[in-house]
């Protein structure tokens, strides 16, 4: 009975790691696509605020300062918007400049929660086909495996009896 489950916790927790690349991949096109929507975005700012001889800085400042509660919001949209291209540019030149397995690593320690949000909302699985994919896969049976050996363990540690002493 041990063994078939430790088999299906194994399937189960190497299929569910074989898609960290395939996901960290769909990742990526969203990420870009982001990317390319700020810009434009930030690009009619800059063309606006160039209108009225402004920086974007500046522009960004006066919107903050003004009295008017929309106006302001817009201020810090812009703002945000702003330093929110920034990380995505960087993110995507480290995940460009990473090998297979960095990139996964690089998406886990600094991943936009909107884009990650969506790109699981549309997730696709894939078949891994890759050395990663298999990798991937690898390394959830063999934490599957370990976690099954714990547990097992411990269920037989604690089911162990302490002879009674007189």
């Amino acid at each position: 009975m041990v063994r078939i489950l430790m088999l299906v916790v194994m399937l189960l927790s190497g299929t569910a790691t074989s898609q960290l690349p395939e996901f960290s991949q769909q990742y990526r096109q969203r990420l870009g696509g982001a990317i390319d929507a700020l810009e434009e975005i930030l690009a009619d700012f800059r063309r606006d605020a160039e209108q009225f001889g402004l920086t974007v800085q500046q522009a960004i400042q006066r919107q903050r300062s003004s009295p008017d509660p929309f106006v302001r919001a817009r201020g810090n949209s812009m703002a945000v918007a702003e330093t929110r291209l920034d990380r995505l540019k960087r993110q995507q030149r480290d995940l460009a400049a990473a090998g297979p397995v960095q990139r996964m690593v690089i998406f886990a320690q600094g991943f936009d929660a909107r884009l990650a949000r969506a790109t699981a909302d549309d997730f696709e699985p894939a078949i891994p086909v890759t050395l990663t994919g298999f990798a991937s896969a690898g390394v959830g049976g063999l934490a599957g495996f370990l976690l099954v050996r714990l547990l097992v363990g411990l269920a037989r540690f604690g089911g162990r009896r302490r002879p009674v002493r007189d």
